[in-house]
């Protein structure tokens, strides 16, 4: 996993976790190595519409629902090759590593000790445990509210207590929109800005038809 000597510094991908307000940051997981390939799937939100109906044909009711597929790569090989730097790896392999990304997934411990001293107090109704906002930061430009939908553990090789040393984490995710989140709200807020710097860019390609060969519309 290691760079052809001489390439440009890479930035790092990775998530965000802030808390449930997006007001503070908790805490960054940043990848190891970036994934290779980033697989977006944009599924447009149309007005429901029967045949005939011209009023509805063109209509959106919304942004589409964005979903990203991607692969973590965890490897302890250039850490374990330097075992007095990194004792807790040689102790434990990639465990840590792991156990940062699985408790993006997982709702604290001392919430569901509290859940559960709540239900037995006779509490009628218990409100869904309180998740941090999740950020997918892939660079300067694109910082998106996501949330986890999918996690895939394959564990490929193992040291000699049985501690993993290289898993592939596959993700999938949900990109958080305007009718996801609170209006006001950070989540909110990076959605809109991602949003209007995509109309930017589109609007850079201009309108003439000559790109298509054509003068005038038929």
């Amino acid at each position: 996993m290691t760079t052809f000597p001489g390439s440009p510094r890479t930035l790092r991908g990775g998530f965000v976790v802030m808390d449930a307000d997006g007001r503070a940051v908790v805490r960054t997981v940043a990848f190891q190595y970036n994934p290779e390939t980033l697989t977006r799937t944009l599924t447009p939100r149309g007005a429901a519409t029967d045949a005939g109906d011209q009023l509805e044909a063109l209509r959106l009711i919304g942004p589409p629902v964005e979903t990203l597929k991607l692969e973590i790569v965890l490897d302890a090989t250039d850490r374990l090759e330097k075992p007095r730097q990194h004792p807790e790896v040689v102790a434990e392999g990639i465990a840590a590593d792991l156990a940062e990304l699985e408790t993006m997934i997982a709702p604290a411990s001392g919430d569901l000790v509290a859940a559960a001293a709540l239900a037995r107090q006779g509490t009628l109704e218990i409100l869904p445990l309180p998740s941090p906002l999740l950020l997918l930061v892939l660079g300067a430009n694109r910082t998106m509210p996501v949330r986890i939908t999918e996690f895939t553990v394959t564990e490929e090789a193992f040291d000699t207590r049985l501690n993993p040393i290289l898993a592939r984490v596959g993700l999938g995710l949900r990109a958080l929109s305007f009718d996801d989140l609170p209006v006001g709200s950070k989540g909110a807020e990076l959605f809109l800005t991602a949003a209007r710097r995509r109309e930017r860019l589109a609007r850079r390609r201009g309108t003439g038809l000559q790109a298509l060969g054509l003068s005038r519309l038929p």
